[in-house]
């Protein structure tokens, strides 16, 4: 998505949808911190965990997403409690994080210890069957998207208020090297028709301004900064197509959001991605990660631009209900052979 807010400013407590949500505080350590991340945080939930279940709340499962830092610690707060914990993959955690050998064995510790693992992807399940997981042990549970907050709006409005004018790209992420905003700026030389709306904000910002205007395609890209997420519908619905040139995804949220939109997308072939982009009225996948890549993939797209009532179509296959079934299911399953055991 396109904005990552500051995590100072999120509340100790607040309450969606009736539920009460705690977000307890933890040490972050500069450098040194990734390897001590888990211990942290599950020192930081463990107490906060004691005071929910002194008021009276027990529970039964842990349900812990992204394995890095917050699986691990969810395994070593449900060694602690006696529960079983399900832990979810959902991208640089499996396809990163490995790479580094203490959260690696960190990461096998924690896969051993779950009762659930589920990843987004068949790439990222992989990834776990890498590590040395059991293929039967890891259920695949894709992600899904909010159909009614991302559905087609006034599009000329939209147009009007992002002055989206001519073929407009849009390239929505953290501004850093791996979502590879970089090669869609460069692929402009290629594309003088088009015009190139970024959302979101990250450390690289200067830099990609400063190739913009190195390569004299400043006039036709806009850095528009963190949007909110009805900002972005309405920025999708703007945008003649939506360009994601990442070198990591797990499953990309951004492609079913535009998606669901009415906006097709031209994405890098990597990771989940061709199991989202799996259809023609879905977008294109580009033939190799570079500019001359999201230039063909830019090409390929617009000789047969998809309708926008059928990228939208597609878009409806992923609602979030076959998802939440799979949930279920697997906490039922856990619960029951736990229940069972006793």
């Amino acid at each position: 998505m396109g904005h990552h807010p500051n995590y100072s400013t999120v509340p100790q407590l607040e309450q969606r949808a009736g539920i009460e949500i705690l977000h307890p505080r933890y040490v972050v350590i500069p450098k040194i911190g990734m390897s001590v991340a888990p211990t942290l945080l599950a020192a930081a939930a463990k107490n906060t965990i004691k005071q929910v279940i002194n008021d009276g709340f027990d529970f039964d499962v842990l349900d812990a997403h992204y394995f890095y830092p917050d699986g691990v610690a969810a395994a070593m707060l449900a060694d602690w409690l006696g529960k079983p914990v399900v832990i979810t993959g959902r991208g640089t955690d499996l396809n990163l994080i490995p790479k580094y050998k203490l959260p690696r064995r960190q990461i096998r510790w924690a896969a051993a210890q779950a009762q659930g693992l589920i990843t987004v992807c068949q790439a990222l399940k992989n990834s776990l069957v890498e590590l040395g997981v059991p293929q039967d042990r890891v259920t695949v549970l894709r992600n899904g998207v909010d159909l009614e907050l991302f559905k087609p709006i006034d599009r000329q409005a939209a147009r009007a208020k992002w002055r989206a004018s001519g073929l407009t790209l849009i390239s929505v992420g953290l501004l850093i090297d791996r979502k590879g905003h970089h090669h869609v700026i460069r692929a402009l030389q290629e594309l003088p028709e088009f015009n190139l709306l970024i959302a979101g904000d990250g450390p690289d910002r200067e830099k990609l301004e400063a190739l913009a205007a190195q390569i004299g395609v400043s006039e036709r890209v806009r850095f528009l900064g963190n949007l909110m997420q009805p900002e972005l519908r309405e920025l999708y619905e703007a945008a003649d197509a939506l360009v994601l040139a990442s070198s990591r995804e797990g499953w990309a949220n951004v492609l079913l959001e535009a998606m669901a939109c009415g906006t097709p997308v031209i994405a890098s072939n990597i990771w989940g991605t061709p199991e989202v982009v799996a259809d023609p009225a879905a977008g294109v996948l580009m033939p190799h990660l570079n500019p001359a890549g999201v230039v063909a993939g830019v090409r390929t797209l617009f000789a047969a631009a998809p309708n926008r009532v059928a990228t939208r179509s597609y878009a409806e296959r992923f609602s979030w209900d076959d998802t939440t079934r799979g949930q279920l299911a697997l906490f039922n399953g856990i619960l029951g052979k736990s229940a069972g055991g006793k």
